[in-house]
């Protein structure tokens, strides 16, 4: 909950201060509404699956699929995309593999599958996502214009860290499942 709170007032902050140069020409409006909601949509999906279950909530799961939120609003806070050359790199690697970390906790929680179609979908999965979110960024900051000539010059560099903190998570996911089970 802490991390839900956390990203929502920085961004409210956003909302309400957009004169604010690290806050300027970035969305904040769409993402005052889309980061909570996309926040609490795999908690919920796991409430309304388990609903009728005893089992306790996965609520390290959960932080971890939170968090690159909070990384990413919090990078904008302290003006780090302007200010750190190599900050907005370090994000698409570390966001994608804190939130398929996450992800990959949740479809491994039963232990069914095997270890290495587990692995292959958390990073499948984070390859697909990480082209969800460039399109996203692409049709929020180039489409309409707001960034044009300075954001997507590393489109591909952007894929390829976020394929790669997917494909670490699902590496570090399969790890613990092995040690688990041994």
């Amino acid at each position: 909950m802490a991390i839900l709170v956390a990203t929502t007032a920085q961004l409210a902050l956003a909302v309400l201060a957009p004169h604010l140069p690290q806050f300027s020409g970035k969305a904040f409006g769409a993402r005052l509404v889309a980061y909570p909601l996309l926040m609490c949509l795999v908690p919920a999906i796991w409430f309304c699956r388990h609903r009728r279950s005893p089992a306790p909530a996965p609520w390290p799961a959960f932080a971890l699929v939170m968090l690159p939120f909070l990384v990413d609003v919090s990078g904008n806070t302290l003006d780090l995309y302007d200010r750190v050359l190599w900050f907005d790199d370090l994000c698409h690697f570390l966001n994608w593999f804190l939130l398929l970390s996450g992800l990959g906790l949740l479809l491994d929680a039963e232990r069914r599958a095997p270890r290495g179609l587990v692995a292959l979908a958390i990073a499948g999965a984070g390859a697909l996502l990480a082209i969800v979110w460039e399109v996203g960024e692409w049709a929020t900051f180039i489409r309409f214009g707001t960034e044009l000539g300075t954001a997507y010059t590393d489109t591909l560099g952007d894929l390829a860290l976020g394929t790669l903190g997917g494909c670490l998570a699902a590496a570090l996911v399969s790890l613990r499942r092995a040690n688990r089970t041994s």
